[in-house]
């Protein structure tokens, strides 16, 4: 008997600082899954306690005032690792990716790096990462493997995902090399699920705290993603972000984001 299976994505930008939002919203939601990113704090002094008490097993990696990711799920977590299974793998790598298995599906969080400036070598960094986890798919999964991809993946793909595509090509987030980096990924075979269901401009995830009136004035970009195998994608019911996360007292600059799956 089918059941729906519900995976979402946060930037929190602290965790601690964002309890206040992220416990209501999953006692509420029941999510049964909740990738979080940007949690910005040691190993010790992750929460953990906090969602035990709502029902949750979570996993994490994190560091002391930046980076950090977590999976919360209402369900087992199995076969967990941290970071890349390469010969680059590091400290920051672990702190911005996690990959588990529940309920038989491969769940995939990613804190992609900024990347700062075009001319910066964190940006060359940030293309090397992409390409990296284009090669851990390969090494690792099948295209029919049951996966989902998600988190802040720091990449706006096309025109409509960001305010002002004329004026902001050329970003970090938003240029032809890292579109490229997005698309080669993609190429694997997932599916951008939001983008399935919800067509057209004016939907995003981010909206940058040092905007005036962002929100208002819809300055925003969508540089979170939930992204599915071919196996999830046909079982995707819906995806939707949900503004009021971003609109709550104390708000991270980012809005959770969500997708919905009938699993067996």
């Amino acid at each position: 008997m089918a059941r729906e299976f519900t995976i979402a994505t946060y930037n929190v930008n602290s965790i601690r600082s964002r309890l206040h939002i992220v416990m209501p919203w999953i006692e509420k939601t029941r999510v049964d899954v909740l990738c979080l990113q940007e949690t910005k704090v040691k190993d010790e002094d992750f929460p953990i306690e906090v969602f035990k008490d709502a029902g949750y097993n979570v996993v994490f990696k994190g560091q002391k005032a930046y980076n950090g990711v977590a999976i919360a799920s209402r369900h087992e977590i199995e076969k967990t690792f941290y970071g890349f299974d390469d010969l680059e793998n590091s400290p920051e790598d672990e702190a911005r990716l996690i990959r588990c298995m529940i309920q038989g599906v491969v769940v995939v969080n990613a804190y992609v790096p900024q990347g700062r400036s075009i001319d910066n070598p964190a940006f060359q960094y940030k293309l090397r990462w992409c390409q990296r986890i284009k090669e851990l798919f390969e090494r690792n999964y099948m295209p029919q493997t049951p996966l989902v991809w998600c988190g802040d993946l720091n990449i706006a793909p096309q025109p409509e995902d960001v305010y002002a595509p004329e004026e902001l090509e050329g970003h970090v987030c938003y240029n032809s090399m890292v579109r490229k980096a997005f698309y080669d990924v993609m190429g694997l075979g997932f599916t951008d699920l939001f983008r399935r269901f919800n067509p057209g401009p004016g939907h995003y995830t981010f909206f940058d705290y040092r905007v005036p009136n962002g929100i208002k004035r819809h300055m925003g970009w969508r540089i979170d993603h939930v992204l599915a195998t071919e196996e999830m994608a046909g079982l995707a019911t819906g995806s939707y972000i949900d503004m009021e996360t971003r609109l709550a007292d104390k708000p991270s600059d980012h809005a959770v984001l969500a997708a919905s799956f009938l699993i067996v």
